[in-house]
């Protein structure tokens, strides 16, 4: 088992900062404007937004850059900034254990520990139909996700929120969190308790929509933003739905996918009602502008992939 580096007794002051996308930013922000010192940055490589399109840096490194920190795209180069301690918030990459070994790390982890562990907890809590879930500040170690926890906080899932509305309350709760927790200095561990459970990475085949579920767990999938069906054979992007009846509301009569009433879309003993779409190179807009255009009709089923089929986006 690989030796830690201990955690600074009182508050830290010099950070290394590593992070990668979007909720990783306002965590760096609040850290450096509660006077900490970030001696460095660690996030991953520049990458290209489409083809042929120039490097991108990632939002922590423009962020990072902005505030006129030091920014690697190497790990291990948090070994040699001199900081007291190295913070965590979505990096994306395993921390190795020689790293670990001389530079301890929190972890800020958007779940409630051990439930969620790895690369979607946001995602997969929604899509699970988790009534709660939460921020936990914990000991890095090598294993996903498995350190001791310092702090824990619980939120609470609403019933139409979606998976940005979901991050922002989490990243606002975390932030404040980790801020808190670094100026009093950092508490006793205590070890993970209960089942763990995972949070793999979203594979875009999950993002189509198996109009033969039921219309709940349809929503939740509509509710991450990235679902899609097929309509008269191009796709149509899901951006808002209503779950309507069930459980006799909708006696199963029509096909799964069939439209069974205006904008209302038959599922698994219940029916789904379409509030927002998107149509193949077309704007988002209100689903009723759409259904006023392409008229569909009681023949008309969604999901109906067609003969040849491009990939997924």
């Amino acid at each position: 088992m690989t030796e830690l580096a201990p955690l600074p007794v009182g508050a830290p002051r010099r950070l290394v900062y590593l992070g990668t996308p979007q909720m990783a930013v306002a965590p760096l922000e609040a850290l450096v404007a509660a006077g900490f010192e970030i001696a460095l940055v660690v996030t991953r490589a520049d990458k290209r937004r489409g083809r042929g399109a120039e490097l991108a840096p990632s939002p922590v490194k423009a962020a990072a850059q902005r505030l006129g920190l030091p920014v690697s795209h190497v790990a291990a180069d948090a070994v040699g900034a001199g900081a007291d301690l190295g913070v965590v918030v979505a990096f994306g990459q395993l921390i190795k254990p020689d790293v670990l070994a001389v530079l301890p790390m929190v972890n800020l982890h958007f779940s409630l520990l051990p439930r969620w562990r790895g690369a979607a907890p946001v995602e997969r809590a929604l899509l699970a139909g988790d009534e709660t879930t939460g921020v936990c500040l914990m000991q890095l170690e090598v294993g996903l996700d498995t350190g001791g926890i310092l702090d824990r906080i619980e939120v609470p899932i609403g019933a139409r929120q979606t998976a940005d509305d979901l991050r922002r309350a989490l990243v606002d709760v975390g932030t404040t969190q980790l801020v808190d927790n670094l100026r009093r200095g950092l508490g006793d561990v205590t070890a993970q308790v209960g089942d763990a459970t995972y949070a793999a990475k979203l594979d875009p085949a999950e993002f189509a929509i198996d109009w033969t579920r039921p219309a709940i767990e349809i929503d939740r999938l509509v509710r991450l933003g990235v679902a899609w069906t097929w309509f008269r054979g191009k796709r149509l992007k899901v951006l808002e739905t209503e779950p309507g009846g069930s459980d006799g509301q909708s006696a199963g009569a029509s096909a799964s996918g069939a439209f069974v009433a205006p904008l209302s879309v038959e599922c698994w003993r219940s029916t789904l009602t379409l509030v927002r779409v998107q149509p193949e190179g077309k704007p988002p807009m209100p689903a009723a502008a759409w259904a006023n255009g392409a008229r569909p009709t009681a023949l008309d089923v969604f999901g109906v992939e067609p003969a040849s089929a491009p990939d997924a986006p």
